[in-house]
């Protein structure tokens, strides 16, 4: 199999080199465009054997599977370059959430699926929001999990949650990084320990925390009943939090599906979608 990558930054070298470094792709498997083409060498240099196309197209041509890493709208004109040169046995992946099934079924003749991936899949972690097009088999699905498997944990996700899941899934690792990062910070302050060991500290507690809440059968609520002693540390703690974030968290949803709704818009209008004029 061979799978092409049209944008290599940030989520797309990610994804990139975590199926590489998993054993899920060999380097001459993989074929690889960008704007600036500088990126994709220093790539190849990194993974010999991988292939730097000289244009999307050439990319999309030598590919089996082709995975869209580029800005919700930079796609329309994507499309428009590699379309053409696209064969119906084809699948073209997006892993941005305002990009629909249907805008890439109408512009293209080919398979279509959404990802929405997680900067976790570096360490071969994280959940992989999967949605497919119409034109979709089982057999292409069971292939194309087959490749994510060895980085995340794929699962089917309806598109019409795609926001709300992609919260917990792509944003969280950032929510809870800036959360910790101002724990960090006030406990450095506050008592001039290392942050190098506290960052630590915190990073195993999180693993740890994430275990119990896969593998060790706890729900959230059941995990901080466990911990807290009536009238002790941890629940004088959780009282204060309970307090000072109450309302936090459907102001953090309203914002991100505020955003979510404008881009949106912005790809309908695109696409001659339900937002165009």
């Amino acid at each position: 199999m061979k799978v092409g990558f049209i944008g290599t930054g940030s989520m797309g070298s990610l994804l990139l080199e975590a199926l590489i470094d998993s054993g899920s792709l060999a380097p001459n498997q993989v074929y690889a465009s960008n704007r600036t083409p500088e990126k994709v060498i220093r790539l190849q240099q990194r993974h010999p054997g991988l292939h730097v196309c000289t244009s999307n197209a050439e990319t999309a041509h030598n590919s089996d599977l082709i995975f869209l890493c580029v800005k919700p709208l930079q796609f329309k004109a994507i499309l428009d370059e590699i379309g053409s040169t696209l064969r119906p046995d084809q699948m073209v992946i997006s892993i941005t959430s305002p990009v629909q099934i249907h805008h890439l079924e109408s512009a293209l003749c080919c398979k279509v699926a959404k990802i929405i991936p997680s900067v976790a899949h570096r360490v071969q972690s994280g959940v992989c929001l999967c949605m497919y097009g119409s034109r979709i088999k089982e057999e292409d699905r069971q292939l194309f999990e087959h490749l994510l498997s060895p980085i995340s944990k794929p699962i089917l996700i309806d598109e019409s949650f795609v926001r709300i899941t992609s919260d917990l899934s792509s944003c969280g690792p950032a929510f809870l990084s800036f959360f910790l990062d101002q724990w960090i910070n006030a406990a450095v302050e506050t008592t001039g320990m290392d942050r190098g060991e506290l960052t630590w500290i915190a990073g195993e507690m999180l693993l740890g925390t994430g275990k119990l809440l896969t593998q060790g059968g706890f729900t959230p609520l059941e995990l901080q009943k466990r911990v807290t002693v009536p009238g002790g540390i941890t629940a004088e703690a959780l009282a204060l939090l309970d307090s000072s974030l109450t309302g936090v968290f459907h102001r953090l949803i309203a914002t991100t599906h505020g955003k979510y709704k404008e881009d949106l818009e912005k790809c309908d209008a695109q696409f001659g979608g339900p937002g165009a004029d």
